[in-house]
């Protein structure tokens, strides 16, 4: 009688695969932010009075503790983070610093140098409690509804106070402002996030169909003609071209992801292209924007000297290639906004188009190592706030960059990290820092295996 064979046996698990930590990497990365920052600074202190500034050493110093500080807290709580993301934000961070305080050389007696590293110092203070405290991204998905009911009234608040330069973006509050805008465009990527995360299959695949189009139900088509409806007001009440065209962008690619259906686009373009005619047509400060834009000479044809767009023009062209060097050019000629809508004229007049070109591939790294992180998540909350983080901050770059060069008309956005402004700098901070927390759990949670759409193995 044959004896019986060996019990089979289940083959073990295939354990995870843990891809290497690279904070060696980041370390070194940020030393070298750190450096480049500091020669910035000596370069316009040479450049203006031919010695080395005196506050160098105290500059590096404290740009140096504070990427320290955020080093090792990604180190201990974020140990898969991406390495690029701190170093690529401090070293944008450390060159705004620089261009403003070249820039407070031509006025002394409105220095804001020292008040843009403050608001940089709770910046990455704030960047510190995020990595800190928010453990699992996923907890953030149970208060998306609470996220854009602050988020409208963070954007309803500056209406009740006095416009500034035409525009209601600030709450200003003896000598403290602030942008409340900035910080309710994270909450939106949140709430966004969470809602197309919880309806991506109503909206993809329920409905009815009208040509081409996949029309989702009633119900589901509500809260996105509301935010089409809340993008037009923000923009006929504040005035405000350049957050109305970041948040109805924002929705309209988040929509796309969520359900991959090109339609989408195509609706949301023709949805903010008829808001933004109606309100150019209808509202005067938004249609001497666009005026400005489509004849951004006609004020020197006139005699009356050149307007700010044709001031950024002139900055531009007087770069060239490699610029005139920091510290060298004349972009104060532009006015009071050199410091915050024209900064990057400043970069393009003294890095000239080859410094302007790595700023840019800076900003593009950062936004692709977000969308990286989004596309090795598994769940869908998680991917689609990965990518709307990163294209807040692309939306805003193009919007800006594509102002002070003539592209599209002015709107009046601050920077990532490179602009005079506090709010815009502490929320920069605070995007970086959940972007950290979400390339952490992809990489941490990464076992090498296809995935589905839906996030299943």
């Amino acid at each position: 009688m044959l004896s019986p064979g060996p019990t089979a046996q289940a083959d073990p698990p295939t354990p995870a695969v843990r891809l290497p930590r690279r904070r060696g990497i980041e370390f070194t990365l940020l030393v070298l932010a750190v450096l480049l920052s500091v020669y910035g600074y000596c370069a316009v202190g040479l450049a203006r009075n031919g010695t080395l500034p005196p506050g160098a050493a105290r500059y590096g110093a404290g740009l140096g503790v504070l990427a320290l500080l955020a080093h090792v807290a990604v180190r201990w709580r974020a140990p898969y983070a991406d390495p690029l993301l701190l170093p690529i934000a401090v070293l944008l961070n450390g060159l705004g610093l620089v261009l403003v305080h070249r820039l407070d050389l031509e006025t002394p007696a409105d220095p804001a140098a020292p008040t843009q590293l403050v608001w940089s110092t709770l910046g990455v203070g704030l960047f510190i409690a995020v990595v800190l405290v928010l453990r699992d991204h996923r907890v953030l998905q149970r208060y998306a509804y609470v996220c854009v009911v602050t988020a409208l009234v963070l954007l309803m608040l500056p209406i009740f106070f006095p416009a500034v330069n035409g525009a209601r973006l600030w709450i200003r509050v003896g000598g403290f402002s602030i942008q409340p805008g900035e910080f309710a465009k994270v909450l939106l990527a949140v709430f966004f996030a969470g809602y197309l995360a919880a309806n991506r299959n109503a909206l993809a695949y329920t409905g009815r169909r009208i040509w081409k189009l996949q029309l989702p139900a009633g119900r589901v088509l509500g809260p996105i003609l509301t935010i089409w409806v809340l993008s037009v007001g923000v923009l006929v009440l504040e005035r405000d071209l350049g957050t109305s065209l970041l948040f109805f962008g924002l929705f309209v690619i988040l929509l796309y992801v969520a359900t991959g259906r090109t339609g989408w686009i195509a609706v949301g373009l023709l949805l903010a292209a008829l808001g933004a005619f109606a309100v150019g047509r209808l509202e005067p400060y938004v249609h001497s924007r666009v005026e400005d834009w489509l004849h951004p000479f006609a004020s020197v044809e006139a005699g009356l000297g050149p307007s700010q767009l044709a001031q950024s023009l002139y900055a531009f062209a007087a770069g060239g290639l490699l610029g005139t060097g920091l510290g060298l050019g004349h972009s104060i000629l532009i006015g009071f906004a050199a410091k915050s809508d024209f900064i990057l004229a400043t970069a393009g007049e003294e890095l000239g188009l080859a410094g302007l070109s790595a700023i840019f591939l800076l900003y593009g790294l950062l936004v692709e190592r977000g969308y990286r992180a989004g596309l090795a998540l598994r769940d869908p909350f998680g991917r689609l706030l990965a990518v709307g983080l990163a294209s807040i901050v692309a939306l805003q770059v193009f919007v800006i960059a594509g102002g002070v060069t003539g592209l599209i008309p002015l709107t009046g956005m601050p920077m990532p990290f490179l602009a005079q402004g506090g709010s815009s700098v502490v929320t920069n901070w605070i995007i970086v820092a959940l972007l950290i927390r979400l390339s952490d759990s992809a990489r941490s949670r990464y076992d090498g295996a296809p995935y589905d759409a839906e996030g299943a193995p």
